[in-house]
């Protein structure tokens, strides 16, 4: 299932931070494929050293990583699928720093669970989480144009917001009760995505901005 847009509204202002974000995203990406597997190295997140106390800006540069090419086209398929509306209801700064922080959050909730871990961290997926926690109450009647692909059969269709993004999180739920019992070899940080996306759907009030909020409530 490929999210593609929210068909039940376009945001008023140009989704200008959400672009700029993925923008960033890909320019690092293209450092990575330029400078290889010490840059990536370098500039994830491994939980151990940061209870460690040790290269704490990784907390924040990881999030602008990806492992290859799957990983970010699909996390940025899902940021702008959700992105544009969340900001138009923040505002560009205020969901810059909203964002920023959803990472943040993401990535401690992640070494929470394994502080021990010398598995590299990486992936805007937390803060992406976080964007999709704020969709999710913002608009929770609103309904997101995806493609449905089941084997070879595609169809275009549109799936409620609640349901969509209620179905990804308890997947992401059962997925980390899942993984608790295995010997951790790398793979998905299913508790960044639990812990970005509590944090945006308990969060995203806060960073609504007044006129944004007469917006959502105007189309409502």
């Amino acid at each position: 299932m490929i999210p593609l847009y929210d068909a039940d509204r376009r945001p008023v202002n140009f989704p200008v931070m959400t672009l700029t974000l993925i923008v960033i995203n890909f320019i690092v990406f293209g450092f990575e494929l330029a400078l290889g597997e010490d840059f990536v190295t370098r500039w994830s997140l491994v939980p151990a050293h940061i209870t460690a106390g040790q290269d704490w800006i990784t907390l924040l540069t990881s999030m602008f990583l990806h492992e290859g090419w799957e990983h970010i086209l699909g996390n940025m398929v899902f940021f702008w699928a959700f992105g544009p509306e969340v900001e138009d209801a923040m505002g560009p700064v205020r969901y810059l720093v909203f964002y920023l922080i959803g990472g943040l959050v993401a990535n401690f909730a992640q070494i929470a669970v394994d502080p021990t871990s010398t598995i590299p961290s990486l992936g805007a997926s937390g803060a992406i989480a976080a964007v999709m926690g704020a969709f999710i109450l913002a608009f929770p009647g609103d309904r997101i144009k995806c493609v449905l692909i089941i084997f070879v059969f595609v169809r275009v269709t549109v799936i409620p917001a609640v349901v969509l993004l209620g179905f990804w999180f308890l997947s992401q739920v059962f997925s980390q009760i899942g993984s608790i019992a295995d010997v951790q070899n790398g793979g998905v940080a299913y508790m960044a995505h639990i812990g970005g996306f509590i944090y945006g759907a308990l969060a995203w009030r806060l960073f609504e901005s007044t006129e944004g909020r007469k917006k959502r409530l105007t189309l409502e």
